[in-house]
């Protein structure tokens, strides 16, 4: 009888095992297309817009419409092994990083192990592409005791001011300019830019279910291709907002050329939008997957209507922060995201 005891329980320290190591991301090859023989990583993390789910869709489309590999990467729980977004110093799998072609991020506030940061601290240094969602401008926050060397990378750095959202991306955070959850976006495309060929086969207007960012230290260099202005409420027959904020529209997607802590000069795009629902827009996606081809190189081979079909379902969750025993709950892991996965 002890024998059985003996090996059940060692059968249960496996499985457990089993789940605490789970594989450090998604991966997906690439079919053939334009971004054959290309890497995108997505760095995600944030408690609030889903990025698990908008990012994991990303990587099919890019993978089976335009041929790039994608990996997607996951805050995870290293205890239970599950994505986990509150779990804020821990993304397996960022030396993914070192054959990256581009890196996207959608995190907010991470305070990562100095090994894991210096994936992403090399991979800027060689001034290699960046494309930041939402959160991304304050992707990093440090504790005040920090030694890390890498603490500069903070939101908040008065050293590289602003630190990667300001220096990389263009801003670092302010506040909202809509309210958060209660007014939603209505973005247009700026007119000296209707003919940009990252707008081509994007409409004049998307409609966002998040509210408008505040976005007010780009330069004349920053290339503004879109702003944001506040609608009244969550739908987009709502009207703009009739207070001091009607006739201030804030940049809601933008280039900008940065200059890495190596000196190397990389090009950077970002948008405000990012919440899961937002993406259900056939033109965000198009905009988002235009401007990837831009910063791979494929600027001139961005098609009259880029292919931003969805591969498989696309069920996104609406808006809004998860406790720990919540995410536990949901049970999510990379393989949660694979093409075919069970729902």
């Amino acid at each position: 009888m002890m024998k059985y005891q003996f090996l059940a329980v060692l059968i249960l320290l496996i499985k457990l095992c089993t789940v605490s190591a789970a594989e450090p991301g998604l991966v997906i090859e690439g079919k053939e297309g334009i971004g054959k023989g290309q890497h995108i990583v997505f760095v995600t993390g944030e408690e609030y817009y889903r990025s698990e789910e908008g990012m994991s869709m990303f990587a099919k489309i890019l993978s089976q419409h335009h041929g790039f590999k994608c990996t997607v990467l996951f805050a995870i729980d290293p205890i239970t092994g599950f994505i986990n977004a509150n779990k804020s110093n821990n993304i397996p799998g960022l030396e993914a990083l070192k054959s990256a072609d581009l890196m996207v991020v959608f995190a907010r506030f991470r305070e990562l192990p100095d090994a894991d940061m210096k994936h992403i601290v090399d991979y800027v240094n060689a001034g290699k592409p960046v494309l930041g969602i939402r959160n991304a401008t304050h992707a990093f926050r440090y504790s005040a005791n920090s030694t890390s060397p890498y603490k500069s990378w903070d939101f908040q750095s008065k050293a590289w001011l602003g630190g990667f959202g300001q220096q990389i991306l263009g801003d670092t955070w302010i506040a909202h300019y809509g309210k958060f959850q209660k007014e939603a976006t209505l973005a247009t495309v700026v007119s000296s830019q209707r003919n940009n060929p990252v707008l081509r086969g994007v409409a004049d207007t998307i409609f966002c279910h998040t509210d408008v960012n505040s976005v007010e230290r780009l330069t004349p260099k920053d290339l503004v291709l879109m702003q944001g202005q506040v609608l009244s409420g969550l739908n987009p027959m709502d009207p703009p907002v009739t207070d001091k904020r009607k006739d201030v529209r804030m940049p809601f997607a933008w280039f900008k050329t940065y200059t890495a802590p190596s000196g190397k000069e990389g090009r950077s795009f970002s948008t405000t939008a990012g919440a899961s629902l937002d993406w259900q827009s056939e033109d965000l996606r198009r905009l988002m997957v235009n401007a990837i081809y831009s910063l791979t190189g494929h600027e001139k081979d961005i098609p009259e209507k880029s292919n931003v079909n969805f591969v498989g379902e696309y069920k996104p969750k609406p808006t809004g922060a998860l406790s720990n025993e919540a995410w536990t709950a949901l049970k999510l892991t990379p393989a949660t995201f694979a093409i075919n996965a069970k729902p």
